[in-house]
């Protein structure tokens, strides 16, 4: 079998590469349980050290890597850069603080002496998705790597290019060979790579249908899995908001990346008394992207990854016109390009409010109150994050435990930070990356109790 990279731009055909055979496979995943006897006993100041020379490896080729981000899946040239950087930045927050994640935890019991210790526990394996096709693979392995374990990567079939260049960066980096290892197979394999008893958990980002197969196939082998998978975040702006502010953040919260981002905010919800000076001015923002070759630096938005992408956009912006909703701007689509699109006037039963809307396209939503405004919020079967834009922060702190999701920003958009745990709940996911908690979802804590 061969995968073939297009470039979404312009069509062109980037480069095939071909699937790893059974017995090739099977090699790897046997190779990784030999390395991983060895790599667990490398002295963890040493791990850290090959961490943060990996995070030098992607600051000296940013701008490769970069490129080939661009040409898979086109993302706007200067955003490809700022994503490998920000993976040298998780790099970096592991190589200084894993001592200390890692360090023993004392507890104090009947005991003369019991603590927790934190312990690889062997293969973890990663299926990860195109839209941020280093990050999402950096954000895991980083502290992965770094605990003791090994990692293998099933990444997005239209970004094996990427793929194979984040495998060379641990090998230049200075990796034993087999502590991470890139799978360029189809999903037919999932089942096997699973079932293989080199594999002791699974993470996932990606779309609730993968998330729900691959925890099928975890649960069935009773292996760990990890889930980050899709959101409709709400943007909530209360009447006091300085809208001009709000709208800088709120643009870049729906149109980073084409809108392909799980986290983009999706649902603004607007008070009523500030929604028509919103949408206006929210609209001159938009009209203000540039678009065009996404290699160019001048370009703020590109095609959508694949065509199908793009279609399924389209599909939900008509099906949203014909429920009620109210066209403002853009809405047409010519194949992977769509164009950013408002629709005003959405509530709940349109395609724009109930479903992800994985692309530039951004919903406004009326609300009569701020109580009216959380009720519309936690209207979701998602629950990444929300935003809230006001003047008030004490009062927007008092209403976060109204909120469900599994993150409540106020005066900023939902972003992922390596200091700060990343995660959803409801149909977005469960588990959680980043921070301490996400050395600590694939390490056995193991209970020492000395008497």
């Amino acid at each position: 079998m061969e995968f073939k990279s297009v470039n979404p731009y312009n069509g062109k055909e980037i480069k095939t590469y071909k699937a790893l055979t059974n017995k090739e496979l099977v090699e790897k995943l046997e190779n990784s349980q030999k390395a991983f006897q060895s790599w667990r006993n490398v002295p963890l100041k040493e791990r850290c050290a090959l961490i943060k020379k990996a995070g030098q490896v992607l600051r000296d080729n940013v701008d490769e890597y970069a490129k080939m981000i661009t040409l898979e899946m086109g993302k706007p040239i200067t955003e490809s850069k700022s994503e490998v950087n920000k993976c040298a930045t998780v790099c970096d927050y592991y190589a200084e603080n894993a001592k200390t994640f890692l360090a023993d935890e004392i507890i104090e019991s009947d005991a003369t002496k019991s603590f927790v210790s934190h312990n690889p526990i062997g293969g973890i394996f990663a299926v990860m998705p195109w839209n941020f096709p280093f990050w999402q693979v950096f954000r895991y392995a980083a502290p992965t790597l770094t605990s003791g374990n090994v990692g293998f990567l099933k990444h997005a079939s239209n970004v094996f290019g990427c793929a194979q260049m984040i495998e060379d960066v641990f090998t230049k980096a200075g990796y034993p060979k087999h502590v991470f290892q890139n799978l360029i197979v189809d999903h037919d394999v999932t089942e096997q790579i699973i079932a293989h008893d080199a594999i002791k958990a699974i993470t996932l980002t990606g779309s609730e249908k993968a998330g729900s197969t691959v925890a099928s196939l975890a649960g069935k082998y009773i292996k760990k899995t990890v889930l980050e998978l899709g959101g409709s975040n709400a943007f909530i702006v209360w009447e006091d908001a300085n809208i001009d502010k709000t709208v800088e953040i709120a643009l870049t919260a729906r149109m980073m990346n084409s809108g392909q981002s799980c986290i983009a905010a999706k649902r603004f919800i607007l008070l009523e008394g500030i929604y028509d000076e919103f949408v206006e001015k929210f609209t001159k923002a938009v009209k203000g992207l540039k678009e065009g070759d996404p290699i160019n630096e001048e370009t703020t938005i590109g095609p959508l990854a694949r065509k199908d992408l793009a279609d399924q956009l389209q599909k939900q912006v008509k099906e949203s016109v014909k429920q009620g909703a109210k066209l403002i701007h853009g809405g047409k689509q010519k194949g992977c390009f769509h164009e950013p699109t408002i629709l005003g006037d959405v509530k709940p039963g349109m395609a724009a409010f109930d479903e992800e809307s994985f692309g530039p396209l951004a919903a406004m939503i009326k609300a009569k109150s701020i109580e009216h405004a959380f009720e519309l919020s936690e209207n979701s079967k998602y629950g990444l994050g929300v935003t809230v834009c006001t003047k008030n922060t004490e009062l927007a702190l008092s209403h976060s435990n109204k909120v469900s999701d599994g993150a409540y920003f106020i005066n900023q958009l939902v972003k992922s930070d390596p200091r700060l745990p990343f995660g959803g709940t409801k149909l977005s996911g469960y588990g959680r990356e980043l921070s301490k908690d996400g050395m600590m979802e694939f390490v056995n804590r193991k209970t020492i109790y000395l008497k």
